[in-house]
């Protein structure tokens, strides 16, 4: 059994998930797009709902890591470690954007895998967004502001392009697997962070002084 297998198994699985959908997708199908037996499949996977639980795994599991990688930076503020946190996301769906688009149209979809993930992945990502958050509230880094609407917003902004892949090609001609979207729009978002979310430099050092 050739050694990359699983991970052509995977990347296959994803385009076909992608364009026809996971219910019109056959084993037999990603075998053949994967250029392996269907018997490899089920080596790895089982089947095909073992296959799209791995799929989540894969993403998410990343995904969090990401999230507590950058919550390390924690002491150098609370925009720095939202900063990080909003490049690296942004890095690793972009290289991932067939993947992360597959995942997020799954997730808007009531489902068993969709609740697992919220009740674990989703309880992680909004613990540590809600300590950055309130971190930057207490270092009078942040305006005061509900952390719903602002989990809300980041994550808006961080999902939208992958969320709306046809939109995006075929209205706005912009491609977020293309290194310059990636570099353009993590400066809108730092942009977001500074101008709307971030304290006025003189209103910080009055409310820090008081």
């Amino acid at each position: 059994m050739k050694k990359d297998s699983k991970e052509a198994i995977m990347q296959a699985a994803i385009l076909l998930f992608n364009s026809k959908g996971y219910s019109g997708t056959s084993i037999r199908d990603i075998a053949n797009a994967a250029k392996v037996n269907t018997a490899s499949i089920a080596y790895y996977f089982e089947n095909k709902a073992g296959l799209l639980e791995y799929c989540f795994t894969y993403f998410f599991e990343q995904y969090v890591r990401i999230i507590e990688d950058a919550y390390s930076s924690i002491d150098k503020g609370a925009t720095v470690c939202l900063k990080r946190i909003a490049a690296d996301l942004l890095h690793f769906q972009c290289k991932n954007n067939q993947l992360a688009t597959f995942v997020y149209r799954e997730m808007s979809m009531d489902s068993q895998i969709s609740r697992e993930i919220m009740s674990t992945y989703s309880i992680k990502e909004k613990y540590y967004l809600q300590q950055i958050f309130e971190r930057g509230f207490e270092w009078k880094e942040f305006r005061p502001h509900s952390i719903p609407y602002l989990i809300v917003q980041i994550k808006g902004l961080l999902m939208m392009p992958f969320m709306n892949t046809n939109y995006m090609r075929e209205v706005l001609y912009v491609f977020p697997s293309e290194r310059f979207f990636e570099q353009k729009y993590l400066k809108d978002i730092l942009l977001w962070i500074d101008s709307v979310l971030c304290m006025p430099i003189e209103i910080k050092k009055e409310a820090i002084s008081k």
